[in-house]
């Protein structure tokens, strides 16, 4: 982190939405864990955000995150610039039987208001806890589908500030991945869906949210799922055979109920949450000879104490 001297956010250009240094991102990570950004920037909207692309200087490096939902942030925080869309970017429209989503619409939202406009084909969007953003990052699925069978288009700003329009093909999606750079940042997507009874896709939402309930620690502070399934495998079927179902580690423990979540038990650090999923490996790659990967993405630096939060407006974000 800079020191008073070298004051990161006295370098960064002006802005219309909102710089803050020193700002805890543990308040807005589902683990509720995590040190501070050196510098958190709330882009106004998307003109606000590519400006700023543009003019930042080049040396300093940018994380974007959405809610935090399949994010551990370590215990140090994160160097640099923490990009984090706010309401001018979740902006949700029905057009015929498509869906234009922002980056930061919840997946939920989508789905329900794909529910409403009467577009079928979306409902498993309702069981992912999470942005359109990290969905189109990760090629997010599940209940039997992924966001890559519904995806049209999308829209992201390269490292540089230019925006692209985004087809199927230069998304290059595979199994909770796309091929799109690190450094660019969605913006938006469209996703196709089908003609449906409102009724009907309810019922379908309404199934999938009492499955999630029933099988998973929806109500604790977590992460989502920890590792990707291995080829051929569940990856919490590869955790309870190795014996770690309740597995804890300071504060942090395997799920009683699903074993591929990890849970904040409300004393835990990110270092005992990311410690615990490495022993968690540990032992499944010493019974079965499978390498489990982590499917949350694990950002930021070790250890270091936190500066009291400080913000620059440059108006509402």
């Amino acid at each position: 982190m800079a020191t008073a001297e070298t004051r990161l956010i006295d370098r960064l250009p002006k802005v219309r939405g909102r710089l803050t240094e020193g700002a805890l991102l543990s308040a807005v990570t589902w683990f509720r864990v995590g040190g501070p950004a050196e510098v958190l920037f709330k882009p106004a909207d998307r003109d606000d955000l590519a400006t700023f692309l543009a003019q930042k200087p080049a040396d300093v490096p940018v994380t974007v995150i959405g809610v935090g939902s399949n994010l551990l942030v370590r215990d140090g925080g994160i160097p640099g610039i923490v990009i984090r869309l706010g309401r001018a970017f979740a902006e949700i429209k029905a057009q015929g039987s498509t869906i234009e989503a922002g980056a930061a619409a919840l997946d939920l939202n989508v789905a329900l208001t794909a529910r409403d406009a009467g577009i079928g084909g979306l409902e498993f969007l309702s069981g992912i806890p999470g942005t359109i953003g990290g969905a189109l990052r990760m090629n997010a699925g599940a209940y039997g589908a992924e966001l890559a069978e519904t995806f049209q288009h999308a829209e992201a700003l390269d490292g540089h500030g230019n925006l692209h329009r985004l087809d199927k093909a230069e998304m290059g999606f595979t199994y909770r991945h796309c091929a799109v750079a690190e450094d660019w940042i969605f913006t938006a997507g469209a996703f196709a869906g089908k003609p449906d009874d409102p009724k009907a896709i309810h019922e379908r939402i309404q199934a999938i949210q009492a499955a999630r309930e029933e099988s998973q620690p929806v109500k604790a502070r977590t992460g989502g799922s920890t590792f990707v399934n291995p080829p051929g495998h569940k990856a919490w079927q590869l955790i309870d055979e190795a014996g770690c179902r309740g597995l804890r580690k300071g504060g942090a423990m395997v799920s009683e109920k699903h074993c591929n979540f990890l849970i904040n038990t409300g004393t835990a650090t990110a270092a005992d949450i990311e410690a615990l999923g490495e022993e968690v490996r540990r032992r499944v790659r010493d019974r079965s000879g499978i390498e489990l990967v982590w499917e949350i993405k694990r950002i930021g630096q070790a250890a270091a104490m936190a500066r009291p939060a400080q913000t620059k407006d440059g108006g509402e974000a």
